[in-house]
C-alpha cells in the first residue's frame, strides 16, 4: 500500500523535527509500502526545504523505507540537481522539467587541446 503525503510550504528550518517525527508515526503505523510526498502547493522551494526533504528521506531509509516527490516544480529540481540530491529524492508523475542541463560524468567531458607555445625569438632565454 503506498501512503501519500502532502507537504505545504514554505518550509522553516524550525519544523523539520516535527516533520520527521510525523513520518516516523505515520511509517509504523501503515506498514512497509512506498511513501509518495505530494509536494505540489510548496511554495518558493529553498535551502530548507531541500534540507526538509533530505532529512524526511533519511527518516524514511531509517525505516527501510524511500520517500518519493510527486508534483515537484522545475525550481526545486534544479535545487536538487544544485546540491547533488536527484537520484536520494527522485520525483514521480507529472512534474515540471528543469532549464539546467544534466550534468556529465568525468569521462564524458571533452578533452583539453594541449596548448604549444612558440618561442619569441625577441625574449630572452630563460
Amino acid at each position: 500500500m503506498t501512503t501519500t503525503l502532502t507537504l505545504h510550504g514554505p518550509v522553516d528550518r524550525a519544523e523539520i523535527p516535527a516533520l520527521c517525527e510525523r513520518l516516523r508515526a505515520t511509517l509504523a503505523r501503515d506498514g512497509a509500502g512506498p511513501v509518495v510526498f505530494d509536494i505540489r502547493s510548496l511554495e518558493g522551494p529553498d535551502a530548507a526545504t531541500v534540507e526538509a526533504l533530505a532529512r524526511l528521506q533519511l527518516t524514511a531509509l531509517r525505516s527501510g523505507r524511500r520517500i518519493r516527490l510527486r508534483n515537484a516544480c522545475g525550481e526545486l529540481h534544479d535545487l536538487l540537481a544544485l546540491v547533488g540530491l536527484v537520484e536520494l529524492l527522485p520525483v514521480v508523475g507529472p512534474e515540471e522539467r528543469s532549464d539546467l542541463e544534466p550534468l556529465r560524468l568525468a569521462e564524458q567531458r571533452e578533452q583539453l587541446r594541449r596548448v604549444e607555445e612558440e618561442r619569441d625569438p625577441g625574449d630572452p632565454a630563460a
